[in-house]
């Protein structure tokens, strides 16, 4: 056995892991308020270029995209707590699989509560002020108000990145254990490196693609942890070592 599993110690030896199946609850959770926030802010149509047509349909549609920040915040608050719960899980404790997975996860999900925490600051106070203070315009992408817009933005892009890199990582770790993980690992693989795109405008186009993609991911580990699979298939692999 390899120095990098000797620790490890297999499911069959210890009650169902909670902080696994706990995980995956959360992670399905999380692919439920992404649904949510995504729905909210297509409906509120503040995606758009320049900067004051996003902020004048954030002004006609506040509540949407309030919903939108809270449903964000929310999805990136339950994948923190994922990514808090896979540490003390015994497949990272005994080092069957690397913790720069959860912490990406950890990461990922204080960047999208952060985003979303700018989204509903964004709606609720800074917009109606710019209005109250004369209306929104041109001369508005100079005041704070650009700046919290910014921030959501680039905090958004963040958690997602972040993301997509504990797909890549935790690939390896997938293929090494096989079954049905090692089906799921070149999807992992592919699908992290895709999400890197999010920082590129020309690949506007896919971003739609990836984010589904990425939602169908978060269902499906959900689903294995939440089941106790992915502790029955490094259990299996544990004793196949």
């Amino acid at each position: 056995m390899s120095d990098e599993i000797a620790t490890a110690t297999p499911a069959a030896e210890n009650p169902p892991d909670r902080a696994a199946r706990c995980a995956g609850v959360l992670l399905l959770l999380t692919a439920l308020f992404t649904v949510a926030m995504v729905y909210t802010r297509v409906t509120a149509d503040a995606d758009q270029a320049p900067l004051l047509k996003s902020l004048q349909a954030v002004a006609e549609h506040p509540m949407m995209y309030i919903v939108s920040g809270i449903a964000r915040a929310i999805s990136g608050l339950t994948m923190l707590v994922a990514g808090w719960l896979l540490l003390h899980t015994w497949i990272i404790r005994g080092r069957w699989a690397t913790p720069i997975v959860p912490y990406l996860f950890v990461l990922s999900g204080s960047f999208t509560v952060a985003s979303g925490a700018f989204a509903i600051l964004i709606a609720s106070q800074l917009v109606p002020e710019a209005i109250s203070a004369g209306g929104l315009t041109a001369a508005t992408e100079a005041t704070a108000l650009n700046l919290s817009y910014n921030l959501r933005w680039i905090t958004g892009k963040l958690g997602f990145s972040a993301a997509g890199v504990a797909l890549a990582v935790a690939a390896r770790y997938q293929w090494r254990v096989g079954g049905t993980l090692r089906g799921i690992a070149p999807v992992s693989a592919t699908l992290g490196v895709a999400m890197q795109f999010i920082w590129l405008s020309a690949a506007t186009g896919i971003h739609p693609v990836v984010g589904t993609a990425f939602l169908l991911w978060l269902i499906t580990i959900g689903t294995l942890l939440a089941s106790g699979r992915v502790e029955r298939q490094y259990s299996a692999a544990y004793r196949r070592e």
